[in-house]
């Protein structure tokens, strides 16, 4: 068999797209080039990937089950080929972490003062985002860990870790009329006005019929502060001094909040250093704290 990864990219790049024409602009290459590589596959396998007697470029059932597997195959050549940089490159002069905006700002503080402490000659980069841009950030190479709030499902191309969780809770302004009642049922709620963290299509459950969506819980908080509605929210940026008015946690049995995961992440392949071992240990303890 003469088959290549490069074929199997544009073997993807078709079942993903569509149509062959679609994988060539998305692969910045010919038409007639990506058709004759997939007859080429075609050939080497021994087996027929598409119905061509369609418009679109349908998988056949022998297509569906290689397309599996050519998946499986370059997510391998893609953790072989970070293996080989991290051992080229390797460079713990070096570290660039990617930080989820909602994180405990008291504890990246702290990280990033520990760090100048213990590694005073360490050129650090730091980046922040939402979720999905950490996640962004490490896939582009541009950070060698992220650390984000667990809301999306894992990258093929990713390792991960569970380094801790946080609590959330419903919050209100002081004086608010929720505080009324020892315990507020989803009627009490349907009452007021909502706030929603909605970010990247990603949106918390929504128990009013009264909705704004915000892509950002310090904003929300904010409001929350002002008066203008409840909120589910991470209880360090309830908690959190800026607010014009303090924000109070009330209690309604029927919403079951769990801990929000934070996770860490990182290339299959790579290998980080001693000092992202360093920073993985003391940032899971700052988030135990």
């Amino acid at each position: 068999m003469q088959w290549n990864l490069e074929q199997l990219r544009q073997f993807v790049a078709t079942a993903e797209h569509g149509s062959i024409s679609a994988a060539a602009r998305h692969l910045g290459k010919a038409q007639s080039a990506v058709s004759t590589a997939l007859g080429l596959l075609e050939a080497d396998l021994g087996v027929v990937l598409f119905d061509r007697s369609k418009h679109r470029a349908t998988l056949t059932d022998a297509g569906q089950i290689m397309l599996l597997e050519a998946r499986e195959l370059l997510r391998q050549a893609q953790a072989l080929n970070q293996r080989a940089l991290a051992l080229a490159t390797r460079n713990d002069g070096k570290l660039a972490l990617a930080l989820d905006e909602v994180l405990p700002r008291t504890a990246i503080r702290t990280l990033a003062r520990d760090i100048a402490c213990h590694f005073p000659e360490l050129e650090l980069t730091l980046l922040n985002g939402t979720a999905t841009e950490v996640a962004d950030y490490v896939d582009q190479e541009r950070a060698d860990l992220g650390f984000h709030f667990n809301r999306e499902p894992l990258r093929e191309r990713f390792d991960e870790r569970h380094i801790g969780a946080l609590n959330q809770g419903l919050f209100v302004s002081e004086g608010h009329d929720l505080l009324q009642k020892k315990q507020v049922s989803r009627t009490d709620l349907a009452r007021y006005r909502q706030l929603v963290m909605h970010s990247e299509d990603i949106e918390e459950n929504v128990y009013s019929p009264r909705v704004w969506r915000v892509d950002n819980f310090h904003t929300i908080a904010e409001m929350v502060a002002d008066g203008l509605g409840w909120a589910v929210l991470p209880a360090h940026i309830a908690a959190y001094g800026s607010h014009n008015t303090p924000l109070c946690q009330v209690y309604c049995p029927f919403l079951d909040l769990p801990q929000l995961s934070v996770r860490m992440l990182w290339c299959q392949g790579s290998s980080p250093g001693v000092t992202a071992h360093w920073v993985e240990k003391r940032f899971m303890a700052l988030l135990q704290q």
